[in-house]
């Protein structure tokens, strides 16, 4: 059972010769569940393919909650979630010392269910973060509504449109808030799409970070003694110049 278009065919190909083969996207939770259970009453293994990572809009809670309901077994294998595999290949750190260190994972309500109350962009845009908006490639003039008036980003800010990632025909579009519009637009993009926005996106201006300072101490490096000896050489961590 995998997830439609959001699946690459190749990963779908890997199932064994003879198995059932399912695209649930036309699918309701009632007959999904229903197609878990018939096989599991035969003693049959299913897969549930997801996109992704399965803890992230992915449906999955309601799933299980059926499966825990009528005693069907389970397991949960992790998955690499777009965010990070775009970051990877963008070959960015979302988390920048002393420019963002904090990533929040989001969408806008659409079609899909409504937005909680206080997870408004405009609410999580105080932070400054970067955000990883996701499932509103279609809901741009709403993202920008909502941050180019606050200070901590603006209609400058560094956003990117992370297009159908891990995927052979992945596609990165960078520019800014004001500009992200037209430029998904321009390239007829209305699904599959991640959009990052944030100050840390192509930061290169920033300090170093102290995990790797030379005067930064902790457990697995700590403090290095120096100390005179006869003779005038020194000592570094016990050992002298003259041993090593």
């Amino acid at each position: 059972l995998y997830a439609g278009s959001l699946v690459p065919e190749a990963v779908v190909a890997a199932a064994p010769a003879g198995a059932r083969v399912l695209d649930t996207a036309p699918m309701t939770l009632d007959e999904i569940i229903a197609e878990m259970a018939a096989a599991d009453g035969k003693g049959l293994d299913v897969a549930r393919v997801h996109s992704g990572d399965p803890s992230l809009y992915g449906a999955t809670a309601e799933q299980m909650r059926r499966l825990k309901a009528i005693g069907i077994a389970y397991d949960v294998t992790p998955g690499v979630p777009a965010f990070a595999a775009a970051a990877a290949a963008l070959e960015t750190e979302l988390t920048v010392p002393e420019v963002c260190q904090t990533v929040i994972l989001t969408r806008t309500a659409m079609k899909s269910s409504s937005m909680p109350a206080g997870e408004e962009l405009s609410t999580l845009g105080q932070s400054g973060a970067t955000l990883a908006i996701h499932l509103s490639i279609r809901n741009i003039p709403h993202i920008q509504r909502e941050l180019e008036p606050l200070e901590k980003y603006g209609p400058d800010c560094p956003a990117i449109i992370a297009y159908r990632v891990g995927w052979p025909d992945e596609a990165f579009i960078k520019g800014t808030l004001s500009t992200i519009q037209a430029q998904a637009r321009a390239a007829k993009l209305t699904r599959t799409a991640l959009i990052f926005v944030g100050r840390a996106l192509g930061a290169t201006d920033f300090i170093d970070s102290k995990l790797y300072d030379a005067a930064h101490v902790h457990v697995l490096r700590p403090k290095r003694k120096a100390m005179a000896v006869a003779g005038g050489s020194e000592t570094v961590d016990g050992q002298s110049d003259a041993e090593g």
